[in-house]
């Protein structure tokens, strides 16, 4: 009679084995070694008992089963070791059936709510949506909790190629919605893989949670195989590094992690031990949610100040406003308060698009990626009104002249040099409430609008020069960025990388409400992919449906081209420009500036647009100024990745 309690499993046909030869089977979720002596079949557990050596890659030597790993030898019917041992791999019942070889096994246990379980919850209630990241040895548990929560529609894991693409894509996400991104890899070169893109998130103030697999808790510290201190190694890049242990609180200790990424802007890291991610949960250990964590930050300053503030605003005459990334949330009440003024905006270059270049009041991008306008409206001004900016060298906001500084980090505020009147409160309140201060009273300030639109014709009928500009060694930056301009949609998201393309874009693309993301403060090349990677993740989960665009330049695109592969797999319709000019231009320029002899920034590249195609993506390459838009209006039209492969003229910048 057959056993109720047992599941048979086809495992091999007749053929699959040979005699005297041992190879790895499936069963169900279960992973055995099939031996084959004469017509007899042995089933056991893969596992050898002393390392978890896999039994199934070794060998048949004198009638023994041995182990790949360290030689131990198992008769391979029964899987009794030779005496004296005793300690044998389990063993499973073997039928030769008509149609192939039969392995019975028990049913398997229902799953068990686990350690990993627990912080997955806590991570969707926090407002995780997706994760990026790598499987791998150290991290299995940890893996297995996402995909069952992937199963119920709570989150969505990308597979990505390289761990630091995945912290980038986080470290995007993090900036474009506020809410934290997430990124995960095993432990040793998986974990340090990780830190440039946190670093970034670091610099930048984006939320990111960052779990790391780590090696048994008893083997910890004793140089084991991708033995690393791993909170040490974060310590730096990380607002908390914190290792979850078998006795930990472990919903407490993700709560805490996210808190940190949340309200600190900035990055949480958990360690978790192989064997910690399988515990079960403690009997009703529940999730541990934001509710009564995160408190209301829209603040206002203190009365007298923004009296202060509202009388210095009043009395100007060609006052300025400067709007730096962290005003980007608040911008309805920033040019509300310009709009009653008649005060130009201008932003810093990471704020780009905060304000169409095509409203009235925009002076553009301030600062070495920036314009001639906004330079040209800051020099003129007699009050700088500075919202939520970090005084960047890069930026240039001028300190002599009279500012005023809005910032929610009472740090930030006059960080470099004194302010004439520092406001901490929050943007968007703070903004509001100096509109309210200057109530009927009247305003020393004309409207600048004219002296705006002068500017601008100047500086657009500059760029219909340089757009013209071919020495026919390929496409200018002027050209490319007028076409992009005007090929992308105003809702759209743009992933910016570092070089020569990111000055170039900051300075001819004209902005008409496009959301732009990049690496700031670290300035790391490689940025640009992966992060419209987390921009694609962050419109996936607000169902807004905008448009996703990458721009890099040669340099940057070659350090994360695998992605390429990743966009296929998770269909990710991206389009991503890559400006092709065989050279790391802006460290040439550089070179030269120093009165150096460049030196090896030339690029060996393959034709980018053909790779693109080789992974299953669209690709174009273009050569002359003329086919650039239709290459991107085709690139749009796609309906999955496209790369479109720009051959720019490095010296037209």
């Amino acid at each position: 009679m057959t056993d109720p309690t047992l599941t048979w499993y086809r495992v091999a046909g007749h053929d699959d084995l040979a005699d005297g030869r041992v190879r790895t089977v499936q069963a169900g979720r279960r992973t055995l070694a099939l031996t084959r002596i004469g017509d007899r079949y042995g089933a056991l557990d893969n596992a050898c008992p002393h390392q978890g050596g896999p039994l199934g890659e070794g060998t048949i030597e004198n009638g023994l089963l041995r182990c790949p790993w360290h030689g131990y030898d198992y008769d391979p019917l029964t899987g009794s070791p030779p005496p004296p041992f005793d300690d044998a791999p389990s063993c499973f019942p073997v039928e030769v059936r008509a149609d192939g070889v039969y392995v019975a096994l028990e049913e398997e246990p229902a799953p068990v709510r686990t350690v990993s379980d627990v912080m997955v919850e806590t991570m969707v209630a926090w407002g995780v949506t997706h994760v990026f990241g790598m499987v791998g040895h150290s991290n299995l548990g940890f893996a297995d909790a996402m995909r069952r929560a992937e199963i119920r529609g709570d989150l969505t894991y990308v597979a990505i190629r390289h761990e630091g693409a995945a912290s980038f894509a986080a470290s995007a996400y993090g900036k474009l919605t506020g809410r934290p991104g997430a990124c995960f890899a095993i432990a040793g070169p998986g974990s340090t893989n990780l830190l440039t893109g946190l670093y970034d998130a670091k610099v930048d103030r984006a939320p990111v949670l960052a779990i790391s697999g780590q090696v048994p808790s008893k083997t910890l510290g004793r140089g084991a195989f991708q033995d690393l201190d791993l909170t040490g190694a974060f310590g730096d890049a990380a607002l908390i590094s914190r290792t979850v242990n078998a006795e930990s609180d472990a919903a407490e200790a993700t709560a805490q992690a996210l808190k940190h990424a949340v309200l600190d802007r900035g990055v949480g890291h958990l360690v978790l031990p192989d064997e910690v991610q399988v515990r079960p949960a403690p009997e009703g250990a529940r999730a541990a949610g934001p509710s009564g964590r995160v408190p209301d930050l829209r603040v206002a300053p203190p009365a007298d100040a923004l009296a202060d503030a509202a009388g210095r605003l009043a009395g100007a005459r060609r006052p300025v406003v400067v709007a730096g990334y962290g005003a980007r949330e608040s911008m309805e009440a920033v040019i509300a308060l310009a709009e009653r003024l008649g005060a130009p905006v201008i932003t810093t270059f990471k704020a780009k698009g905060a304000i169409g270049d095509d409203h009235p009041l925009a002076g553009g991008v301030l600062g070495r990626s920036g314009t001639p306008v906004a330079s040209w409206l800051m020099n003129e001004s007699d009050l700088l009104l500075v919202c939520g900016a970090s005084f960047s060298d890069h930026t240039g906001i001028a300190p002599y002249k009279p500012i005023i500084q809005i910032d929610r980090d009472p740090i930030a505020l006059g960080r470099f040099h004194p302010v004439a009147c520092p406001l901490l409160g929050d943007i968007e309140v703070t903004a509001g409430a100096l509109d309210a201060a200057l109530g009927e009273r009247p305003v020393a300030a004309g409207d600048q609008r004219a002296d705006i639109a002068a500017r601008w014709e100047i500086w657009r009928q500059e760029k219909h020069r340089r757009a013209g500009d071919d020495r026919g060694r390929g496409v200018s930056s002027a050209a490319l960025f007028a076409a992009l301009g005007a090929e992308t949609p105003a809702e759209a998201v743009l992933s910016v990388d570092v070089g020569n393309n990111a000055y170039s874009f900051g300075r001819y693309f004209e902005s008409r409400g496009q959301r732009v993301l990049m690496s700031g403060y670290l300035g790391s090349i490689g940025f640009g992919l992966p992060a419209a990677m987390g921009a694609w993740a962050a419109v996936q989960a607000d169902g807004s449906g905008r448009r996703v665009l990458a721009v890099a330049g040669d340099g940057g695109f070659a350090q994360y081209m695998g992605e390429m592969s990743t966009l296929v797999r998770h269909r990710m319709d991206i389009v991503v420009v890559v400006l092709n000019n065989c050279e790391l231009a802006k460290i040439t320029k550089e070179q030269h500036a120093a009165r150096l002899e460049p030196w090896q920034t030339g690029l060996v590249n393959p034709s980018f647009a053909e790779y693109a195609r080789l992974c299953g993506a669209d690709g174009e390459r273009v050569e002359r100024s003329e086919d650039v838009a239709g290459a991107l209006r085709r690139a749009l039209r796609f309906g999955g990745p496209a790369l479109v492969e720009v051959m720019t003229d490095p010296e037209l910048v």
